[in-house]
């Protein structure tokens, strides 16, 4: 019998594991995460376009209207593909006073969500992660969501998914930005 080894089983697995760090640790107070800023689509170009700046700008609008204001910023570690997320976050670190932690590649969503779940310094914090859309579902399962939405939309760069942890479970919403004209 062959064993077939998916996507959703490898998620899982990697959410299962994360469960002894979640009961043993103080959580953050609440996980944002967001998609990097708007791309400009021409192949190999690895930037934000001109409206993806504009967002990355008015990100600090965010804070403390809609959200509690961040202690931790997390983005993918910058490719030779990407440089996206980091300079999503760019404005709002200068503006927070705030290093951007991006040691983490792409799919090492896993061990974003060890590290994020392990207690101090991020118990009771509030943690903004900047990712690239393909995985953002598995790292919010890698958080403990439940059945996260999957996929997230590709045209789609003005939601906030926001983790809480209540009792030891993670309660999730998307939420809109509305920082843009043509935001949803």
């Amino acid at each position: 019998m062959a064993l077939t080894v998916t996507r959703r089983t490898l998620l899982y697995a990697a959410t299962a594991a994360l469960v002894p760090a979640m009961e043993r640790a103080d959580p953050p107070k609440q996980i944002l995460i967001i998609r990097h800023a708007e791309k400009t689509g021409l192949k190999d170009d690895i930037h934000l376009n001109t409206r993806g700046y504009e967002r990355a700008e008015a990100l600090a609008r965010l804070f403390p209207v809609k959200f509690d204001i961040p202690k931790f910023l997390f983005a993918t570690r910058q490719t030779v593909k990407s440089d996206r997320p980091v300079e999503t976050l760019t404005p709002l670190a200068k503006a927070l006073g705030l290093k951007i932690d991006a040691r983490f590649d792409v799919d090492e969503y896993a061990a974003l969500a060890n590290a994020v779940l392990s207690g101090a310094p991020y118990s009771g914090k509030t943690v903004l992660v900047c990712w690239h859309h393909g995985r953002i579902p598995a790292l919010a399962a890698a958080l403990g969501v439940k059945d996260p939405p999957s996929p997230w939309p590709d045209r789609q760069f003005d939601r906030v998914w926001q983790i809480r942890y209540v009792d030891g479970a993670a309660a999730f919403a998307d939420l809109p930005q509305r920082l843009l004209a043509g935001d949803s």
